[in-house]
């Protein structure tokens, strides 16, 4: 902006749900589709930098935010070290800000703490031979409370910059239903509160700094239709929030879909960067220094292209892959086709990946002395990744499955429960599948089940009532109300994620092996594994 004019620019460069995602995403993951139909290969934090400092020479008024879920569920090379290289690469790439997500609460607050201030890790010091800085960016939970007494946050709510005389605030929050999506222990001693109350009580505080451009990173998304820059429609929780916060609100960058939008919404710039560095959104403000007010406004989702590739994240990126590849390339077993997560358009929700897991699951609690299962539920959002025939680069031959690969999939780190559940339990845990949210809006989230498990479910029935308990059965004998079964699910499930609240209500648990450990025997004792047939659930209208 020149030294005479009213306005000064601002330009903010966002993404959204890292998760890790230090090399670039094998798969669809690591695909972004064009208005055109085709895909470009897109990701990988060296080029994700370069893509960021090639905008940021276009402005040096940059502002470089994430909207969560930075670190968490991360792929062996980050999950490893405990996240501290994803942290390395940003303070590398320069990102400012990153409002906490869900999966910043996976390991619990101490260790996110640590993600900030640095320090090594208590588990095992600092496994890589170096010392951990922690994080040269801010750390923000504008709605995240250690002490409801005083209203005290967990990190700060807000962060203002100031460029030529124009400040900016930026609000940072995760979604008020992260403890329902995250294991109780990660979220002990926290109060979650509701997003748009959060937001319209610090925007009076904000003026009254003479604070009028403010903009809200937020962990909750939508569900658009369209192209990644468009949004021809959209649905979802962002919608009633972006609608309901405060009109002083400029900006909100959202996450946690992993979708890709660029939306005008109750007169706000409403974006969102799909997932693991495949997208950044420059978004331009101008801001009048008289009133501090924007003026104008503008946002365009750039495709972070995998030709250019900054040196220096790509070393430090370089240097953890071969700290972790004698783990990584470990073979555990072999595939005869890709394992995926795909759905068939008119399908249940059951697909070949989710379907070999439950086997998995069962496989490695059938037994008397490992707690006599019968049936094993896996949830969908705990399958991070697909598991392609196709070599990667590391590997001689199609079909192989390293350790690197199996912990993408399952990078939580869950413990195998088993529990006595009542045959009318078993029928409620179906039926909690499919919920009703406090706007009214219907979502299901189908369990993925191991064979020998069946039943059928209808897609027009009303919720609670979409499963015939006369459809569900083990081994072909249909299940009896009252009769009990052992039943095998993950320690998050246990414990009544996803909304799955019958399973706090299991009796006679017996705790278990690692989710990956029982993948990789299962592989071991099975390999070469097919895709199963997807004929365990039927859906009819």
């Amino acid at each position: 902006s020149g030294g005479g004019s009213d306005t000064v620019s601002v330009q903010i460069l966002a993404f959204n749900d890292f998760h890790g995602n230090l090399e670039p995403p094998a798969g669809s993951s690591g695909r972004i589709t064009m208005p055109d139909e085709t895909q470009v290969n897109a990701g990988g934090a060296a080029h994700l930098a370069s893509r960021i400092a090639e905008l940021r020479a276009t402005n040096p008024n940059t502002v470089v935010v994430s909207a969560g879920d930075l670190i968490g569920a991360s792929p062996l090379v980050s999950a490893l070290f405990h996240d501290e290289p994803t942290v390395e690469a940003m303070n590398l790439l320069g990102l400012d800000i990153n409002g906490v997500g869900n999966h910043e609460f996976d390991k619990g607050t101490a260790e996110l703490l640590r993600m900030q201030s640095g320090g090594c890790s208590p588990v095992d010091g600092c496994a890589d031979g170096t010392s951990f800085p922690g994080a040269s960016f801010k750390f923000l939970a504008a709605n995240v409370v250690v002490d409801t007494s005083t209203g005290r946050t967990l990190f700060p709510r807000y962060d203002v910059r100031e460029f030529d005389g124009a400040k900016i605030a930026f609000i940072g929050m995760t979604l008020e239903g992260t403890p329902s999506i995250v294991t109780p222990v990660g979220v002990a001693g926290l109060s979650f509160m509701d997003e748009v109350d959060t937001v319209n009580d610090i925007v009076p505080e904000l003026q009254a700094q003479g604070i009028e451009a403010i903009v809200v990173v937020l962990h909750e998304g939508g569900l658009p239709t369209g192209h990644f820059n468009e949004c021809p429609e959209i649905s979802g929780p962002i919608v009633e929030i972006a609608t309901n916060i405060d009109s002083a609100v400029d900006v909100v960058v959202s996450g946690h879909t992993h979708q890709a939008y660029n939306c005008i919404l109750g007169d706000k710039l409403v974006t969102s960067a799909a997932s693991f560095g495949r997208l950044v959104t420059d978004i331009d403000l101008e801001i009048s220094r008289s009133t501090g007010e924007v003026t104008a406004k503008t946002a365009n989702n750039v495709v972070v292209t995998r030709d250019a590739a900054d040196a220096t994240v790509d070393a430090l990126v370089t240097r953890y892959r071969d700290l972790a590849a004698p783990l990584a390339n470990e073979q555990i077993g072999t595939i005869t086709a890709t394992l995926d997560r795909a759905v068939a358009p008119m399908g249940s929700g059951l697909f070949t990946l989710g379907a070999v897991i439950a086997d998995a699951q069962l496989a490695a609690t059938r037994g008397a002395s490992t707690g006599g299962a019968e049936v094993a539920f896996m949830n969908p959002g705990g399958v991070r990744t697909d598991l392609t025939y196709a070599a990667s680069p590391t590997e001689l031959m199609d079909g192989v499955i390293t350790y690197g690969e199996a912990f993408t999939v399952q990078p939580f780190g869950n413990n195998l429960v088993v529990m006595t559940l009542t045959g009318g339990q078993l029928h409620t845990l179906l039926e909690q599948q499919f919920q009703v949210d406090a706007m009214g809006v219907s979502r299901s989230l189908i369990l993925q089940v191991s064979d020998g498990f069946t039943y059928t479910y209808s897609q027009s029935a009303p919720v609670g009532s979409k499963v015939d308990i006369a459809s569900i059965r083990i081994n072909g004998v249909p299940i009896e109300a009252a009769r009990t079964y052992r039943v095998t699910v993950n320690s998050f499930l246990a414990t009544g994620g996803d909304g799955f609240a019958v399973l706090n209500d299991g009796a006679d648990r017996l705790g278990g092996a690692l989710d990956l450990d029982a993948l990789r025997a299962y592989f071991a004792a099975s390999s070469p594994v097919s895709p199963p047939p997807l004929d365990r659930i039927t859906v009819v209208p």
